[in-house]
Protein backbone atom coordinates (compact mmCIF):
# COMPACT_ATOMS: atom_id res chain seq x y z
CA UNK A 1 0.00 0.00 0.00
CA UNK A 2 2.85 2.09 0.81
CA UNK A 3 4.35 1.74 -2.73
CA UNK A 4 1.28 2.77 -4.50
CA UNK A 5 0.45 5.82 -2.16
CA UNK A 6 3.80 7.11 -2.86
CA UNK A 7 3.54 6.31 -7.08
CA UNK A 8 -0.21 8.18 -6.63
CA UNK A 9 1.82 11.37 -4.52
CA UNK A 10 4.48 11.18 -6.92
CA UNK A 11 2.25 11.47 -10.02
CA UNK A 12 0.03 14.37 -8.06
CA UNK A 13 2.55 16.67 -7.59
CA UNK A 14 3.64 16.24 -11.29
CA UNK A 15 0.21 16.88 -12.25
CA UNK A 16 0.63 19.92 -9.74
CA UNK A 17 3.62 21.69 -10.91
CA UNK A 18 3.40 20.97 -14.50
CA UNK A 19 0.47 23.80 -15.28
CA UNK A 20 2.36 26.01 -12.67
CA UNK A 21 5.76 25.84 -14.58
CA UNK A 22 3.45 26.35 -17.82
CA UNK A 23 2.14 29.52 -16.48
CA UNK A 24 5.34 31.16 -15.09
CA UNK A 25 6.90 30.50 -17.88
CA UNK A 26 4.30 31.69 -20.45
CA UNK A 27 3.88 35.04 -18.43
CA UNK A 28 7.86 35.66 -17.21
CA UNK A 29 9.64 33.69 -19.79
CA UNK A 30 11.36 36.83 -21.14
CA UNK A 31 12.03 38.52 -18.03
CA UNK A 32 13.55 35.19 -16.62
CA UNK A 33 15.83 34.29 -19.80
CA UNK A 34 18.08 37.74 -18.83
CA UNK A 35 18.87 36.48 -15.50
CA UNK A 36 21.77 33.84 -15.12
CA UNK A 37 20.36 30.46 -14.88
CA UNK A 38 21.56 29.39 -11.21
CA UNK A 39 19.63 32.91 -10.19
CA UNK A 40 16.75 31.96 -12.34
CA UNK A 41 16.38 28.68 -11.18
CA UNK A 42 16.66 29.86 -7.41
CA UNK A 43 14.01 32.31 -7.96
CA UNK A 44 12.14 30.13 -9.51
CA UNK A 45 12.44 27.22 -6.59
CA UNK A 46 12.30 30.16 -3.90
CA UNK A 47 8.59 31.23 -5.51
CA UNK A 48 7.17 27.42 -6.56
CA UNK A 49 7.97 25.41 -3.50
CA UNK A 50 6.26 27.11 -1.07
CA UNK A 51 3.43 27.79 -3.61
CA UNK A 52 2.78 24.05 -4.08
CA UNK A 53 3.77 23.40 -0.58
CA UNK A 54 1.12 25.18 0.81
CA UNK A 55 -1.22 26.35 -1.76
CA UNK A 56 -1.55 24.02 -4.60
CA UNK A 57 -1.08 20.77 -3.16
CA UNK A 58 -3.55 20.70 -0.09
CA UNK A 59 -5.83 21.74 -2.87
CA UNK A 60 -4.98 18.63 -5.25
CA UNK A 61 -4.62 16.17 -2.23
CA UNK A 62 -8.33 17.49 -1.02
CA UNK A 63 -9.78 17.22 -4.52
CA UNK A 64 -7.58 13.60 -5.00
CA UNK A 65 -8.37 12.49 -1.62
CA UNK A 66 -10.65 9.38 -2.14
CA UNK A 67 -8.41 8.00 -4.99
CA UNK A 68 -5.35 8.94 -2.53
CA UNK A 69 -7.08 6.39 0.02
CA UNK A 70 -7.75 3.39 -2.84
CA UNK A 71 -5.44 0.99 -2.99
Amino acid sequence: MKNTLTHKTAFLSWLAIYPVINIVSYFFDDLLMQIPLLVRTLILSAVLVPLMTYVIMPIYTKLFEKWLEKE
